[in-house]
């Protein structure tokens, strides 16, 4: 999968941004499309300023001189582009400042690093200060988050191989909205051609690498789609109360494993002794459960229950 686009985009945004003044059209060309002809970068451009801006990128059109009405030009104003000052309890404050020490994204440093050299060895006056306002912030380190982060740009659909805990791995066709995280995992958003609905899937889960399952610009988000929205919506809830569930003596030994606490010799469902209480802090757990079979029987929460329930359903209902 290209990763062109993504990298001039972080380009443009550079060069707006580190410039006080505003950047001539034909300059933007020469130093970042100088392979294009005159109609593919005005077309290409456009869609770029675009993209950027509904990242919320401020991007401000403005006269290069105030005096003549000559061409516009183009920037992005450092102090429009921050954030507003943000008021935190300790404790939010002491998870961003955690997850400020976690960033490294390497494809976004090397492409940082490259767009301020260019500009450099143009003759581009750089305030590197503004380059403050772009570093990245949050771990993404998953195999498979560059490969969807590029196809949503391209509106490119993917197909790739995914893991459940009580299945096998399955190819699944997706049109991707989007790639967010969540609950401190990163999901990808889009539209599931298999079955015709909104899914997300969790990047952890994906098999070896997505690849391109038809033309980019192949499909259109639909409008007013909020990914994160999506994500709150269908991911698995983070726990606020732990999670307790029983598993048979020397069964279940990957909850096992993630429980906090193991409550020996308490009595089962089927009233016998032979029982462990575990004491579990996540929110995915009902297909892990349920890859247990008779072996592991949920105690609360009842929104737990209820998951594990309604998917043995319809496990039941599909088999006829």
């Amino acid at each position: 999968m290209p990763v062109q686009k993504s990298e001039r985009l972080l380009n443009l945004l550079i060069m707006l941004l580190v410039q006080r003044r505003f950047v001539a059209k034909e300059r933007i060309r020469e130093i970042l499309y100088p392979d294009q002809g005159t109609d593919a970068f005005e077309k290409m451009f456009e869609r770029d300023k675009e993209e950027l801006r509904s990242l919320g990128v401020p991007i401000e059109v403005g006269q290069m001189d105030a005096f003549f009405d000559d061409e516009p030009g183009y920037r992005i104003r450092p102090d429009e582009f921050a954030l507003p000052e943000v008021s935190l309890e300790a404790d939010e404050a002491a998870v961003l400042g955690v997850a400020a020490k976690v960033w490294e994204h390497a494809r976004l440093a090397e492409a940082t690093s490259d767009a301020v050299r260019k500009l450099t060895a143009a003759g581009v006056p750089v305030d590197e200060s503004a380059l403050d306002l772009v570093q990245p912030r949050l771990l993404a380190d998953e195999p498979a988050f560059d490969v969807f982060w590029e196809a949503t740009l391209e509106r490119t659909p993917v197909a790739f191989d995914y893991r459940r805990a009580a299945n096998p791995v399955a190819t699944r066709h997706l049109q991707p909205w989007g790639v967010v995280r969540y609950s401190g995992r990163w999901y990808v958003v889009g539209y599931d051609t298999d079955r015709r609905d909104e899914r997300i899937f969790r990047l952890s889960r994906v098999e070896g690498l997505p690849r391109a399952d038809g033309e980019p610009g192949s499909y259109d988000v639909p409008a007013g789609t909020d990914v994160r929205e999506v994500a709150r919506r269908l991911a698995p809830p983070p726990l606020t109360e732990p999670a307790h569930v029983l598993v048979r003596q020397g069964t279940g030994h990957g909850l096992r494993r993630k429980a906090e606490q193991v409550e020996p010799g308490v009595t089962g469902p089927d009233g016998t002794s032979g029982w462990d209480r575990l004491v579990l802090r996540r929110g995915d757990l009902a297909d892990e459960v349920l890859s247990y079979a008779g072996d592991a029987y949920v105690e609360g929460p009842a929104w737990l229950r209820s998951q594990v329930v309604d998917r043995l359903r319809a496990t039941v209902e599909a088999a006829g």
